[in-house]
């Protein structure tokens, strides 16, 4: 059922997304030069949740391929609709064809492993679309660890259709998921403070 609402919420506010102005240029710009440096250019890439396509885009440069994946339609509209090179696929699919093409060499995860239903199994299949020595390279909202105050504001705004359903996680939980589905942390840095509080911990790099 969350499947289904996020899916009908990221497809009512594509074009607003596609709109709305980085709030946070320099962490954005950062986090792109670190993903970028872990790229090889013979790099076969699966980006998962690719939104409106800006950082694939971005980062496609830099890799042989980069297959693009959301399952939702009107993001993936958008992103087709933008500029990008040759090595650049965009698809609309769901965890249950977004491997499609694998094994790759590195698998991206941007703002969207606490959105999906089951993380355990998403994990999973991850690891086992990525060849030997593959990485999973993920930024994720630890909400668990957002401000009480902040936190309460997030069902309220569900109600008027505001924010996505989402998982309450917290970066403990976010790591040891992780190692759960056989990957070694190997790099993690902290992404984003709003309210002084830590919002968005990336287990940036995790390999086989």
């Amino acid at each position: 059922m969350s499947h289904q609402k996020n899916q009908r919420f990221w497809n009512r506010i594509a074009a607003r997304y596609a709109a709305r102005p980085l709030k946070n240029v320099p962490a954005y710009e950062a986090m792109l030069g670190d993903v970028a440096s872990r790229l090889k250019g013979s790099d076969t890439v699966l980006e998962v949740g690719c939104g409106t396509g800006g950082t694939a885009i971005r980062l496609a440069q830099g890799v042989a391929q980069w297959t693009a994946t959301d399952f939702s339609a009107e993001m993936v509209k958008i992103a087709k609709a933008k500029p990008s090179g040759r090595n650049v696929r965009f698809v609309v699919s769901d965890v249950s064809n977004a491997f499609d093409g694998g094994p790759f060499d590195a698998i991206c995860a941007f703002n969207v492993l606490h959105l999906v239903d089951d993380l355990p199994e998403m994990l999973t299949r991850i690891h086992a679309h990525l060849k030997p020595g593959g990485q999973l390279i993920c930024k994720t909202w630890c909400f668990a660890d957002v401000n009480w105050a902040l936190r309460a504001l997030f069902p309220v705004l569900r109600v008027f259709g505001l924010f996505p359903v989402a998982a309450s996680l917290g970066a403990t939980q976010l790591r040891q998921s992780i190692r759960d589905a056989g990957f070694e942390i190997v790099d993690e840095h902290l992404l984003g403070i709003i309210l002084r509080t830590p919002i968005s911990l990336p287990a940036n790099t995790v390999r086989l």
